[in-house]
């Protein structure tokens, strides 16, 4: 059967789904996306994502969305796909609509194209092992901290990952090592969780701020550093963090072993007390 989606206002067959080859998202890339979670059918910081949500929507002057708006459609989906206790991703997209070819804003403005759908939660990777990764450089537009569909420059990324046969590309820039291409990157260095501040060039992810309160509540110590590219090499751990990776032990950099080349014991404590207060 063909999964039950959201268009519009309407809920329908996904195969019966219809977006106009002039909508702006299809044409620009001009539009904003968010995937949350569910454990058992309970979401997990729904409204931090519909927050971040509606901050990418003011960024891009996105105008006729009330992002809170969409808090039940996601609980709806999740019913009518049979998955109101299952462990779930929502992806909700957001773009400007439907509109003759220009780069200016339609003028008047249309409206939005709203989407979203729910799948089945796919574990990525398994963190009792560890992932390993290779370093990219990073090719993004200097908006990062807006969660746009415009993705050119992380597929590419990604797709160099896969080809050497890793889950993640780690993105440097100016000898600073930022982020992943879906993920958010940390490290321990000297007994210190550091993970790049919030800036233009990362995306505020909900799982880092998750992470980071994890540590001020547990009293591990963290810094709001970057890790260096250089210290890629010598740091006593190194972690990926996301919605859908939760906390993943890096094991090795571009070949690389990271310390012992096992998952370390910061990462393993922070992604026991993060599925705690998940409830995962």
């Amino acid at each position: 059967m063909s999964p039950i989606v959201y268009l519009n206002g309407s809920y329908l067959d996904k195969d019966q789904a219809r977006i106009s080859p002039d909508d702006r998202g299809f044409l620009f890339g001009d539009g904003i996306y968010e995937v949350a979670r569910a454990y058992g059918g309970v979401f997990f910081a729904l409204d931090r994502h519909l927050n971040r949500l509606a901050y990418g929507l003011a960024a891009l002057r996105i105008q006729g969305v009330d992002a809170h708006d969409l808090e039940p459609v996601c609980h709806e989906l999740l019913a009518r796909n049979g998955m109101a206790k299952s462990d779930a991703i929502v992806y909700l997209q957001v773009t400007r609509g439907a509109a003759p070819r220009t780069h200016a804003f339609p003028d008047p403005h249309v409206e939005p194209t709203v989407y979203a759908t729910v799948s089945p939660l796919k574990p990525k990777g398994d963190q009792s092992v560890g992932v390993g990764v290779i370093t990219a450089p990073d090719l993004r537009w200097t908006r990062c901290d807006i969660k746009s569909v415009a993705l050119l420059a992380n597929c590419l990324a990604a797709q160099a990952a896969r080809e050497a046969d890793v889950p993640e590309a780690v993105l440097l820039r100016d000898g600073v090592a930022l982020e992943g291409t879906h993920t958010s990157f940390f490290g321990v260095i000297d007994g210190v969780v550091r993970t790049a501040p919030l800036s233009n060039y990362i995306l505020p992810s909900i799982t880092r701020a998750v992470v980071l309160e994890i540590c001020e509540e547990a009293g591990i110590p963290y810094r709001e550093f970057p890790v260096l590219q250089h210290e890629l090499w010598t740091a006593d751990e190194l972690f990926l963090v996301s919605t859908t990776a939760e906390v993943m032990p890096i094991v090795s950099v571009d070949g690389r072993a990271v310390a012992s080349g096992k998952p370390g014991p910061v990462a393993r404590r922070l992604l026991e007390l993060f599925r705690k207060k998940a409830g995962g």
